[in-house]
């Protein structure tokens, strides 16, 4: 293949990759359910916002209030966003037109993503954006901090928590990926989901904390462990590099390398398994033809 035929091939994918990102998009704003959860996140968060700052509070104090509740709302929202995205066109007929017309599993994959991506990105940092604004608005001049931070209160912080949260937003969005594509059913995708939301949120952290208790996970590992799951990475993240120290004393955050190598991970293996499961691959179609024939 010359580099004329290689741009060309490239070119396809990525037009490809923006038809499907741009049905996406249509299909997320026309369907009520994710438009009213949209609209409960972000009445949510205002609401959050409003108790933390009226009289008292700043920017890190709000990222703190706010911090728990991200934690737990983000994996909610994108597995509402994305369990079912890939599956609805494999239970439709969808997938097997969009084969028939030799769409790549990058260019269908990318483009569910990027479609599904843009919508739940825009609405954390919208949302998040929006309760900063509050801040300055319903702060007193002279704020009693529920949290003191030996570090100046910025807002400079604050954008760090936002871009964290969008972070955060798109690993989970990944997995909801991968969960639609592995699947075969609504009530399978709904039940994996639901236990990988379960698992994020109170799982993996309750297993770490019952390892450690017990003896059986050495202090030394919790680095490591904390980095292995992508709400405990994202804690780690915010408290290290946007809240800093509390009350004068350093926050035990894990590895600031380790928590972003974590979230990574489970970036790139979610849509990795997306890609492989999203439909056959040609080899396995053409060793499964062949065996048939010669039976």
């Amino acid at each position: 293949m010359n580099v004329r035929e290689a741009l060309s091939v490239v070119r396809s994918v990525v037009n490809d990759l923006f038809v499907v990102a741009t049905r996406e998009l249509r299909t997320v704003i026309r369907t009520p359910a994710l438009v009213a959860l949209a609209g409960v996140y972000l009445v949510s968060i205002l609401a959050v916002a409003w108790a933390g700052t009226g009289g008292s509070g700043g920017f890190i104090p709000l990222t703190l209030d706010l911090l728990t509740f991200t934690e737990v709302l983000i994996p909610l929202l994108a597995l509402a966003f994305g369990y079912r995205s890939i599956l609805d066109d494999r239970l439709t007929g969808e997938l097997d037109m969009l084969r028939t017309f030799d769409v790549s599993r990058i260019a269908y994959i990318g483009g569910v993503y990027l479609g599904r991506a843009i919508v739940l990105v825009g609405l954390v940092v919208v949302s998040l954006f929006a309760a900063g604004l509050l801040v300055p608005v319903l702060t007193a001049d002279q704020p009693t901090f529920f949290a003191q931070n030996q570090a100046a209160d910025s807002g400079i912080r604050f954008v760090r928590f936002v871009v964290f949260a969008a972070g955060f937003a798109l690993v989970t969005l990944a997995v909801a990926l991968a969960v639609s594509a592995v699947t075969r059913t609504l009530r399978t995708a709904f039940a994996l989901a639901t236990t990988l939301a379960a698992a994020f949120v109170v799982g993996i952290d309750t297993t770490l904390i019952a390892g450690l208790a017990s003896g059986v996970l050495p202090s030394e590992s919790v680095p490591l462990l904390l980095a292995a799951s992508p709400n405990s990475a994202f804690r780690g993240l915010v408290l290290a590099e946007a809240v800093g120290a509390i009350g004068g004393a350093a926050v035990n955050a894990g590895s600031t390398p380790l928590n972003v190598v974590g979230l990574l991970g489970w970036w790139v293996l979610a849509l990795a398994v997306a890609m492989w499961r999203v439909w056959p691959t040609v080899v396995l179609e053409t060793t499964v033809s062949a065996d048939a024939h010669e039976t």
